[in-house]
């Protein structure tokens, strides 16, 4: 049996600094439903928050979009599947969220234009193994440039780079937050880290190092 509440939500900041965030839902709960939501769903909110901040790059725009994710998530809770994956969930709402709060701000890169910068990027990455900079890659902290490159890449491809590189998630897992099939998160996975070597090549010479490169090689 379920009783109509209003209730009021509260959720600790996350570690990383955000605010907590109050949430007031009117819904039809039953007498284990916030229990289950806080014992399922809350130990996630540092990990949404980190995803939010990555998508967004802003606190106060990623914590609106965690304070929607978990307002929706809390509001559809009937329709989490006890035993499977939390986190995954929590990170398919957030996406969506985030998508639909940017689709009028800002457009997105379709797949046939992404074709063309892939290509475009494997033959600059292309170069790059020509002139060495394998080597230096694996010894220059790029660290601010990785992060400042990621920032720029566009939707779909960063999502994939994100979730996979970033937050450690399967394909499966992957493709089941991004809403498309497997092969589909392999090719934009492709594409976009292609795109960030492409954008690390540049920071490499603009340091310098390509004439360095040319210089030690027979």
């Amino acid at each position: 049996m379920t009783t109509a509440t209003h209730a009021t939500l509260t959720l600790p900041g996350p570690t990383s600094g955000a605010a907590g965030v109050a949430l007031d839902v009117s819904a039809s709960t039953g007498t284990n439903r916030d229990a289950e939501f806080e014992r399922e769903a809350l130990p996630w909110l540092d990990d949404v928050y980190r995803f939010a901040l990555t998508l967004t790059r802003d606190e106060s725009d990623a914590d609106d979009v965690v304070q929607e994710t978990y307002l929706r998530a809390y509001r559809s809770w009937h329709t989490f599947i006890p035993g499977t994956e939390c986190r995954r969930w929590l990170f398919t709402i957030c996406r969506n969220v985030f998508l639909r709060s940017r689709e009028r701000q800002r457009p997105t890169v379709d797949l046939e234009d992404g074709e063309q910068d892939a290509l475009a990027a494997g033959s600059v990455y292309a170069a790059a193994r020509e002139r060495g900079y394998d080597d230096l890659y694996a010894t220059l902290d790029l660290a601010p440039a990785l992060r400042d490159a990621l920032d720029e890449l566009a939707e779909p491809f960063r999502s994939a780079v994100i979730l996979v590189d970033v937050e450690d998630m399967t394909y499966e897992s992957a493709a089941q937050v991004m809403g498309v099939p497997i092969g589909t998160v392999r090719s934009r996975l492709f594409r976009g880290r292609r795109l960030l070597q492409e954008k690390l090549v540049t920071v490499a010479e603009d340091l310098g190092f390509a004439t360095a490169s040319v210089g030690v090689r027979r």
